[in-house]
């Protein structure tokens, strides 16, 4: 589907914008646009993927003029910007919604203003019945990419925005395996609120994975939720300490303001407009619940209470050992603390 396609990523140059680049650059894509604020960042990115394909342009979502020069001609966004640490959004609301939501407006009106095809923003668990700011301002993201349909006009009915959600992808920056990681190497105390909390576990393979699923089955309209595994903090804790072969100690720190003990994908009021599929439950607005006639693949859920990190199966130690040796989290994130 990318075969001479123009691809713009904003928040281009992050975690999850940086491997999408990569996979992206397997195929026989004509350009992707890497939109960021970060110029360090660029120039380090450019230098190490080192490929004609790329185009590096600085701007900020908050910007309307910025992002509609940066969507001549682009057939598709992927938009992964976003103030997304929770302590910060909590101290600078003011900001959280300028980026989020905003900016997030700003994108869909440049979408709309330049035919883009297909729009596809990355949410995060956090909107899920939100206890934050971060979480509150991601949640409207969702409800205006999904709403974006409705403005496209019938004149335009090959314009699609739709979004995923997922939690943290494991390994990402400012997640707790790196922290963890960083402390087990530098002989510090591992700071840990509470063992028993969960967290669904998704990789970086998994989050992309997800995110061409949505862009290729896609109508408009819908959220794309990956069917997971979840982890207890503390066997990650163990896993990592024994794969470090650590000694550290544990010191018992508060929950963080806005923090939950476990992760919410599905809360019990969206179940009755969730379908699912092998891979996926999708979040349908009830215009298109016609579609999943059409749509051989797609079944209502089999959910009959949320989704969330305590109610699924749960990964033991060993497992979380050979997903983070599998992965290659263990040696990047040693290499850069040596």
């Amino acid at each position: 589907m990318f075969k001479g396609k123009k691809v713009l990523i904003t928040g281009g140059t992050g975690s999850l914008g940086q491997s999408l680049t990569r996979r992206l650059l397997e195929s026989d894509i004509d350009t992707i646009r890497i939109f960021s604020r970060d110029e360090l960042k660029q120039v380090q990115m450019s230098a190490e993927l080192n490929d004609s394909r790329l185009r590096f342009l600085i701007g900020d979502v908050r910007e309307k003029e910025r992002l509609l020069r940066a969507l001549e001609e682009v057939d598709i966004v992927i938009h992964a910007a976003a103030l997304k640490q929770v302590p910060v959004a909590e101290y600078n609301p003011f900001e959280a919604v300028k980026t989020n939501v905003d900016g997030s407006q700003n994108l869909l009106e440049a979408c709309l203003d330049k035919n883009v095809n297909l729009a596809l923003a990355v949410g995060t668990d956090k909107a899920v019945s939100p206890l934050n700011t971060y979480g509150a301002t991601k949640l409207l993201m969702e409800r205006l990419f999904i709403s974006a349909n409705s403005y496209r006009g019938r004149h335009r009915p090959n314009m699609k925005f739709f979004c995923v959600r997922y939690g943290n992808v494991l390994g990402s920056r400012g997640s707790i395996v790196p922290v963890f990681i960083k402390q087990i190497l530098e002989g510090k105390k591992i700071t840990i609120t509470d063992p028993t909390m969960t967290r669904f576990n998704i990789t970086m393979t998994q989050a992309i994975d997800l995110i061409f699923r949505a862009l290729t089955s896609g109508e408009g309209g819908e959220v794309f939720i990956p069917k997971l595994k979840a982890y207890k903090v503390g066997d990650m804790k163990d896993a990592l300490l024994e794969l470090l072969d650590g000694k550290n100690e544990i010191e018992k720190i508060p929950v963080r303001q806005g923090e939950k003990y476990h992760e919410i994908l599905i809360n019990k009021d969206e179940i009755r407009n969730t379908f699912e599929t092998e891979k996926d439950y999708i979040i349908l607005p009830s215009p298109l619940h016609e579609n999943v006639k059409k749509n051989k693949k797609l079944q209502k859920t089999h959910l009959n209470e949320q989704y969330s990190s305590d109610r699924v199966d749960l990964l033991t130690v060993d497992q979380l050992k050979e997903i983070l040796t599998r992965e290659n989290l263990l040696p990047n994130l040693k290499n850069n603390y040596h």
